[in-house]
């Protein structure tokens, strides 16, 4: 009896060892994602690291280099307060890819509940959920942050909120169609027959098959996110002086744009390439998990 247990042990691990193998071997091959992903780890680090890389404080005033262009001095120039705009950007991306990261990890754990929960058991859980993520549906993304953070009160923890809500209907969508193809499985038929509860077969059985899918999602999610908070931050309704934050930064130089192109243009840049990476990451996950693509590859 023990010695089967251990083979089925030891046969399960030796399965998700060849599944991750083979993820690693198939994300290898998508040249793009790899670099995207590359580009990514350099700007985490950057966020960890930013106030030890910055030549200058984030809020260092010096009224003789007011809007002066790139230099040697000042690689990415200065503001219109003489602060250097390059330590700002670096400063800059500890807020975007924070703000980015805990938005979507919190939507996408309240929204893969909410969708597990859906989808096993139907019935008025389901139906409650999905009107609500039907109604939030029917608004544009941004739109719905701006209508949130209208009634919130402008600032980045409003932000956080707003974006919080937006996110979370996709995660539950999602979860929700996965379970309803899983519940059925023969597997999940098989928990329920040796009296496995219902917790256990939803994350145990279920929810690692709707991983993949999330995963995807999840690092769409992010860009979305860090768009949307620059939004907002240039409408002003985000993020607010002297907070060293893009879009925030994208506004202030909307005065000075046809004098001073670098102060709109490094914030812009630093905003477009974030952006990119995490949709070409996400792009190169999705060929990776998804073994019909994998096999057209």
């Amino acid at each position: 009896m023990f010695k089967k247990k251990k083979e089925i042990k030891f046969t399960a691990e030796m399965d998700r060892s060849t599944r991750l193998d083979d993820f690693i071997r198939s994300f290898k091959k998508q040249k793009t994602a790899v670099a995207a992903a590359i580009v990514l780890i350099i700007l985490a680090l950057i966020a960890i690291f930013c106030y030890q890389i910055a030549p200058y404080g984030i809020n260092e005033y010096d009224y003789s280099s007011v809007l002066q262009g790139p230099s040697s001095e000042h690689w990415f120039g200065t503001d219109e307060f003489g602060r250097d705009i390059f330590s700002r950007v670096i400063c800059g991306t500890r807020i975007s890819l924070s703000i980015g990261f805990f938005t979507v990890t919190i939507a996408a754990a309240i929204g893969s509940i909410v969708g597990l929960l859906a989808g096993y058991y139907g019935g008025l859980i389901e139906s409650v959920s999905m009107r609500i993520a039907d109604f939030l549906y029917a608004f544009p993304g941004l739109i719905l942050a701006i209508a949130i953070v209208a009634v919130l009160g402008p600032g980045l923890t409003n932000v956080v909120i707003a974006v919080i809500i937006f996110c979370i209907p996709t995660y539950a969508r999602l979860v929700r169609g996965a379970t309803l193809e899983l519940k059925n499985s023969v597997y999940v038929r098989a928990a329920k027959c040796i009296g496995a509860s219902d917790m256990r077969i939803l994350f145990k059985h279920i929810l690692p098959g709707a991983i993949p899918s999330v995963i995807v999602q999840y690092s769409l999610s992010i860009s979305g996110s860090i768009m949307t908070t620059a939004s907002l931050s240039f409408l002003g309704m985000g993020a607010m002086s002297p907070t060293p934050e893009w879009g925030l930064m994208l506004s202030n130089s909307r005065t000075y744009f046809y004098t001073s192109w670098h102060y709109a243009f490094f914030p812009g840049i630093a905003i477009m390439l974030t952006v990119l990476c995490f949709n070409l990451l996400g792009d190169g996950l999705r060929t990776a998990l998804d073994p019909k693509l994998n096999n057209k590859g």
